[in-house]
């Protein structure tokens, strides 16, 4: 018997993967959302994280962006 899951495929550079994998590891176990790793820089997840996981890439990236001094 053939068992789906629906999900979301996500494929991004490796430190972003990385990002996204310890983002789903500071997640209690029952709200963790990564269903499956393919690779390193390709995942399958829980399709209902979606914005929470762009909210958290955006805050990411704006801890980590320079701005130059005017």
């Amino acid at each position: 018997m053939v068992n789906a899951i629906k999900g979301l495929f996500i494929s991004c550079d490796i430190p972003m993967a990385q990002f996204i994998v310890n983002l789903n590891a500071s997640m209690p176990a029952s709200e963790r959302f990564i269903v499956h790793m393919l690779d390193p820089t390709h995942m399958f997840v829980q399709p209902h994280v979606v914005e929470m996981i762009r909210s958290k890439i955006g805050e990411f990236r704006d801890q980590n962006s320079y701005e130059k001094p005017q």
